[in-house]
């Protein structure tokens, strides 16, 4: 595989019937860009879409980029097509993007498939269900080729008569970081759908980051630059976080009347690792 980006901060999304975007996700500063095979494209398209995708993900890449395939849902006769047409190509995404997970079972099948065709692919779980969200917890510990899981508000919303937004979804929001962090895995937000409302994106992924998140996706190049901001760790923290692992490898001790112990130097380790 191409060396990818050690952050992975904003999550892109495109349709798969638009290559000529799929290079420009690099230049708007986004981590990884996922090419949408679900979602975005229409029934009558999925097969030209889906070769378009597998094609370009078959060519060598720089690794400024994490490419991510979100196929069709794997219960569905297009995400067994884009399974099988995945492992019989020599395409390699990085990641693939599974929707409607609700199931252990489902990440197990589709990771021998890519152990079977060789491939070192890995996977991202997107739980966007009431059944996902009660088995997030299960689902994060399926196999160790999963990277992350992805919170869907959308879908969840729809599937639980909720408004789209933060509070109602609240609680399932805490459950999939909760899941992610037991098994040390990332856990990544949904977009924010109101493209025009800045304001109202970078107070939700501020949200996010004191949560836990630890990325946000995006449907527009515009958002990718306060997301970025917001994931990305001050000179100060920075920092701050190197000077609590000097104290903290002194023992415990304190820091401008803070006590520094081991739980304080955990965080000051993800704050260096989010700042790459």
């Amino acid at each position: 595989m191409n060396p990818a980006p050690t952050r992975r901060r904003s999550w892109l999304f495109t349709p798969a019937t638009k290559p000529d975007r799929f290079d420009r996700a690099a230049e708007a500063g986004a981590d990884a860009l996922i090419v949408d095979l679900e979602d975005a494209v229409a029934p009558a398209d999925k097969a030209a879409a889906r070769q378009t995708a597998l094609d370009w993900m078959a060519t060598p890449h720089d690794g400024r980029i994490v490419r991510v395939l979100r196929i069709n849902a794997p219960n569905t006769a297009f995400g067994l097509e884009d399974l099988l047409a995945l492992v019989r190509s020599p395409a390699e995404p990085d990641l693939i993007l599974v929707p409607k997970t609700d199931s252990a079972d489902t990440l197990r099948l589709i990771d021998g498939l890519l152990t079977e065709s060789r491939k070192a692919t890995r996977l991202v779980a997107l739980i966007e269900s009431a059944r996902g969200v009660a088995l997030a917890e299960s689902i994060a510990q399926s196999t160790p080729r999963l990277d992350a899981l992805f919170f869907g508000a959308a879908d969840l919303a729809a599937d639980l008569g909720a408004e789209v937004a933060w509070e109602p979804l609240l609680s399932a929001r805490s459950r999939v970081v909760n899941a992610a962090a037991l098994a040390g895995i990332a856990a990544i937000d949904s977009p924010f759908f109101a493209l025009a409302d800045e304001a109202g994106l970078r107070a939700e992924v501020a949200a996010a980051v004191r949560m836990g998140f630890t990325a946000k996706a995006a449907i527009h190049p515009r958002q990718i630059a306060p997301i970025n901001e917001a994931l990305t760790p001050t000179p100060e923290q920075v920092a701050e976080a190197r000077l609590i692992l000097e104290e903290n490898a002194k023992g415990v001790g304190v820091i401008a009347g803070r006590m520094i112990d081991e739980a304080v130097a955990r965080k000051a380790r993800r704050v260096l690792a989010a700042a790459g």
